[in-house]
């Protein structure tokens, strides 16, 4: 009878931390997607002397808005609407899995938390990359035309061209580890940590800013560690700098060649635009 009643208990709150983080973020990925766009872009440019590059978080949006109008912001965002349920229920199912697990093991509260989100990071980039795949290269299409690809037709031509494989659809997988890896690992850690230590608010207002507040600061920490792998994963995902020669293969080989062709600067703009979308994930 007990083992009925925790089989049942367990199923309901996997249930209730699938539907949580499914829809919060669906509804971030539908608010937060412009800026997306404009950190893909921003990643995938490279030499400061193509009139065409985006010189600021400000020049961006207009150069997309006139030339490619409100449709710009807005390429590929199905491969994370249709990814980011799932996505987020793993990340948040995987978490609490994994914080259980390493009860078991003699850890600091803190570390746990950080382990936890390592583990839950590593297992979520498994399911993107290849919605990041296909998203990346959408994002990166600069046509003006009527005829873009959709993203069906993008992700068949992937598959017919590269396979599935790390060439394919799972390119830059290394990188996509890192990048989740790094971010949960950083945030949850961070969050719960943090969380722990300012005491709870009665005021109902004041205490949904004490978390919201908490939430942010521990998004833009995230965001700014784990910003080298992110950039990492676009230019490999991304259209190479020659057609038919590919310079950014693996995850730490791409990084230490934008580190070494344009240093340290060349991801500025992306600390910008990548903290606003994932400060807000809780």
């Amino acid at each position: 009878m007990s083992s009925k009643t925790g089989g049942r208990g367990f199923g309901r709150e996997a249930v209730q931390q699938i539907l949580a983080g499914g829809s919060a973020g669906l509804i971030e990925i539908c608010l937060m997607h412009p800026l997306d766009v404009v950190k893909t872009r921003f990643q995938i440019q490279r030499g400061s002397a193509d009139p065409n590059n985006y010189k600021s978080l400000g020049d961006s949006f207009l150069k997309i808005y006139h030339t490619e109008r409100l449709f710009g912001f807005y390429k590929g965002i199905l491969p994370p609407i249709l990814v980011e349920t799932p996505k987020r229920a793993v990340k948040f199912f995987a978490f609490e899995q994994y914080k259980k697990l390493l009860g078991y093991v003699s850890l600091s509260p803190g570390l746990a938390f950080a382990v936890a989100g390592l583990g839950s990071g590593l297992t979520e980039a498994i399911v993107v990359n290849p919605f990041e795949v296909v998203k990346v290269g959408l994002q990166a299409n600069r046509d003006t035309s009527a005829k873009q690809p959709t993203t069906l037709n993008y992700a068949r031509h992937i598959i017919k061209t590269k396979g599935l494989g790390l060439q394919g659809l799972n390119k830059g997988l290394t990188a996509t580890l890192g990048r989740h890896g790094i971010f949960n690992m950083v945030y949850f850690g961070f969050y719960f940590n943090v969380k722990n230590i300012i005491p709870v608010n009665k005021d109902p207002t004041l205490e949904f800013w004490r978390k919201f507040g908490i939430g942010l600061l521990s998004g833009i920490t995230a965001s700014v560690i784990n910003i080298p792998f992110d950039v990492a994963k676009s230019r490999i995902q991304g259209p190479q700098p020659v057609p038919g020669e590919i310079k950014y293969i693996t995850c730490f080989k791409t990084m230490a060649t934008i580190y070494q062709e344009e240093g340290l600067a060349s991801q500025d703009y992306e600390a910008w635009t990548r903290w606003c979308g994932d400060a807000f994930g809780l």
